[in-house]
């Protein structure tokens, strides 16, 4: 209890030849003033710091948005080129380039296609962003493994197989009347 007075007990001083109770009470009444205005102030601040941090959450979530609204993946060249970073570029053969598109987005690159304009063999640019390089070339090669797969397992086709099937069929059945041929002639 004694703790409680003594976090409560206000100190006030006040000069006068006559201390009479109108000015105790204007003493009391300017203090309190004070008082609610350094609590109105400390509020204050409190809000202004709460403001702050809400107008910085509101400059993230702009931020976030705008971020958002950039392209990612396939775009057009003038897209990177808004998005004020230096670009690198590569020289690709190959007409198969939706399966690079697969694996440039499993890796989370921008890039931009090309075709080069009066190459023989068909080629394309693909331009992506220098910072990328890495990420590029991790890309690439499995890209490069994946081509390289399709090429070696060529799968013969269903009428092939079938075909196959019916002329072992036939030389099966040969081989049997040719035996049984042979086997008769015998006794």
């Amino acid at each position: 209890m004694q703790e409680e007075v003594n976090q409560k007990v206000i100190s006030l001083s006040i000069q006068g030849v006559k201390i009479t109770a109108s000015v105790l009470k204007a003493a009391l009444r300017k203090f309190l003033e004070m008082d609610n205005r350094r609590k109105q102030k400390a509020t204050q601040v409190k809000m202004a710091e709460k403001t702050g941090r809400a107008q910085e959450k509101g400059r993230e979530k702009a931020r976030k948005k705008i971020e958002k609204k950039k392209p990612h993946g396939k775009q057009t060249i003038k897209q990177l080129n808004a998005q004020g970073v230096q670009l690198s570029n590569l020289k690709i053969t190959d007409e198969n380039i939706k399966s690079f598109d697969r694996v440039a987005r499993k890796y989370g690159i921008d890039y931009s296609l090309k075709k080069e304009v009066g190459a023989d063999p068909l080629k394309y640019l693909v331009f992506f962003k220098a910072k990328d390089v890495d990420v590029m070339t991790a890309a690439f090669r499995e890209y490069a493994g994946v081509e390289l797969k399709k090429k070696q397992v060529k799968k013969a086709s269903v009428r092939k197989k079938l075909q196959k099937s019916v002329e072992r069929k036939a030389k099966h059945r040969q081989r049997v009347k040719q035996r049984q041929k042979s086997r008769g002639q015998e006794r």
